[in-house]
């Protein structure tokens, strides 16, 4: 995998595939829990680490067991009981070690269980065939980009509440929005993709034998990781 390919995966998971405003996953924390910055950053980085956490360890399960037992018809039941799992191990471990981390996330951690941004981004990886490494690097762009849009839609929320707000359009209504317009001005990064190779086809209109129109090779549909479509990955 060369600089080139991992840049590319990481600014598509963070910005192009966002996985709030692209997938449209972990909608309830993004309007439930980004009223305050504080409470935004402790939900987005508790994401992260259970995201990158569970990505691992769903995809040895699904290589290493599901697979080998042809069990896979199994994996959103086995995934969900995993990454609950996860985190609930992790909420003891930093209740236990580091209590003062465990107090400021509060009610956040135990939430994760029920993200589906989490499930999605575990699910997505085995679905498009990643290997170890891609997925690495798909749920740590994921997580990332989960926690910048909670930063920047808590600052935009956080400076409405000292707006005048029509009374009709206070709390969700506007917050959807918002949501609505940062989804629109995230979608327009897809013009950062890489500089499409295209094919030249002759047109014969029986008047002019030089008319030419160009299409996108089938190489430009491949992604530059192997064999995953990077800008539009189902």
């Amino acid at each position: 995998m060369t600089i080139t390919s991992i840049i590319a995966l990481l600014i598509s998971t963070i910005l192009i595939e966002n996985v709030i405003l692209s997938q449209f996953l972990g909608i309830c924390s993004f309007l439930g829990v980004s009223k305050s910055r504080k409470s935004a950053v402790g939900m987005g980085l508790a994401v992260v680490a259970v995201t990158v956490i569970a990505a691992i360890v769903t995809w040895l399960v699904y290589n290493f067991i599901l697979v080998k037992f042809d069990l896979v018809y199994l994996k959103t039941i086995v995934f969900i009981l995993v990454i609950a799992s996860l985190v609930q191990m992790i909420e003891v471990i930093i209740k236990k070690f580091v209590p003062s981390l465990y107090k400021s996330l509060g009610i956040y951690l135990p939430l994760i269980t029920t993200n589906c941004a989490v499930l999605g981004v575990a699910l997505k990886t085995v679905n498009n065939g990643l290997g170890f490494g891609a997925m690495l690097l798909y749920s740590i762009g994921s997580g990332l980009g989960y926690l910048l849009i909670m930063y920047l839609f808590s600052l935009i929320r956080e400076e409405l509440d000292k707006r005048d707000v029509p009374r009709a359009m206070k709390g969700i209504p506007i917050a959807l929005v918002i949501a609505s317009i940062l989804a629109i001005l995230f979608s327009r990064y897809v013009g950062i993709a890489p500089e499409e190779k295209e094919d030249e086809i002759v047109i014969n209109d029986g008047l002019n034998e030089q008319a030419y129109e160009t299409v996108p090779s089938e190489e430009y549909f491949k992604d530059i990781v192997g064999g995953i479509d990077l800008w539009k990955v189902s």
